[in-house]
């Protein structure tokens, strides 16, 4: 009971306390509560416990939601056909690369999967420090699209690691293309349906809304969702990703609904998802030998990658705003975190590795933050 005591106590702190020590570093809250939940778990004051981590895993999931949220359908449908062409080129370029340096490093096949994918998590909080610039308004649409791509390759690797390649991925695949089928109709039959009857979105989520009806609701698409992926047996990540791009393209009324979504997750749950991940690294890891190189290598390949492959756009931003677009994408946190963790998991990656991509992680964030702070500064000057 003690041991538990502690442990919420010091989780707490951890939650409390993050945003400060951020602040005056000025770093993202997210590398804070990680390298807190590396330490603290390093001296005993943050155990295994099968809450903790039940409610680290409904964050992890909160987390995929509030992506989802990020990306309006009928603005990515939008977006004229050449820029989506271009999109198109710059994530071919992103896995050419990734396939070249796993085979020519010979780090094995799910480098292929790990080393390109897109997160637009810290994206959205880039838009929140320099505004709504052509460069971000570009970066949030591509990375969109990435995302999805990412998340949906994210569910095939969970299915062939989870079940092999046989019958069962088979399965998973066909199960997985008839629920995206589904979707796709569900998704045009609403279109639709709020076309003819455009009162209906104010009537689920009303402008004057006293009893949180539009928080409830999003919480019952959120969970449906849950409960088909868990029925379908596919990547949960995958469905309630889904489940968020619905709240922005059906509900555009609600323009601050995304953000009281992602202010309930980023003030508790995610944060305990970030703390458990800490957790899972130990600070013994730094003593293997190989291990910083290993970590550095990685953060210097996808950060490059992505740098090289952004000059796709110098036409339609300039140079130096393609490279900030490149280096946006140069932090695919939770997404790499949870592939990785899955990968471990499923031995695809040995422990090195492992410990590697986690460090790796924090190195993109750090570095590229600093990197973007410091190319604005000169465009200022």
């Amino acid at each position: 009971m003690s041991d538990n005591v502690i442990l919420i106590t010091t989780i707490s702190l951890i939650i409390i306390f993050s945003p400060f020590v951020a602040k005056v570093f000025r770093l993202p809250t997210t590398p804070v509560e990680i390298i807190f939940g590396s330490i603290f778990g390093y001296v005993g004051l943050l155990h295994d416990e099968h809450l903790f981590e039940i409610v680290a895993e409904f964050g992890f999931l909160y987390l995929m939601f509030i992506a989802g949220t990020e990306i309006n359908l009928k603005n990515v449908v939008k977006t004229p056909s050449y820029l989506i062409r271009r999109i198109l080129i710059y994530l071919t370029i992103l896995y050419g690369f990734s396939i070249t340096f796993s085979l020519y490093f010979d780090l094995g096949n799910i480098f292929i999967v790990l080393l390109p994918l897109i997160s637009v998590g810290l994206v959205a909080s880039l838009s929140k420090e320099y505004g709504k610039t052509p460069w971000l308004t570009l970066s949030m649409t591509a990375g969109g699209i990435g995302e999805i791509v990412s998340i949906a390759i994210l569910t095939l690797t969970s299915a062939a690691l989870s079940s092999g390649f046989g019958y069962e991925l088979l399965k998973i695949i066909s199960s997985l293309v008839l629920f995206l089928v589904i979707i796709l109709i569900v998704f045009k039959l609403m279109q639709l349906l709020f076309w003819w009857y455009p009162e209906l979105s104010t009537l689920l989520m009303p402008h004057k809304d006293n009893q949180e009806q539009d928080i409830r609701l999003s919480m019952g698409i959120f969970f449906l969702f849950i409960g088909v992926m868990l029925y379908l047996h596919l990547e949960l990540a995958f469905g309630v990703f889904l489940a968020g791009i619905f709240i922005p393209t059906f509900f555009e009324h609600k323009k601050h609904l995304p953000e009281k979504l992602s202010s309930f997750g980023f003030g508790f749950l995610i944060p305990i998802f970030f703390i458990h991940i800490g957790t899972s690294f130990h600070l013994d890891a730094f003593f293997i030998e190989g291990l910083i190189s290993k970590a550095l290598m990685i953060a210097l390949l996808m950060i490059s990658m992505r740098v090289i492959a952004s000059l796709i756009f110098v036409r339609e931003l300039g140079l130096k705003d393609s490279i900030l677009l490149g280096l946006s994408h140069s932090m695919p946190l939770t997404l790499l975190i949870a592939m990785t963790t899955l990968a471990y998991t499923a031995h695809s990656i040995d422990k090195l590795h492992y410990y590697a991509f986690i460090l790796a992680s924090l190195f993109q964030v750090i570095s590229v933050m600093t990197t973007i702070k410091i190319i604005k500064l000169t465009q200022k000057s």
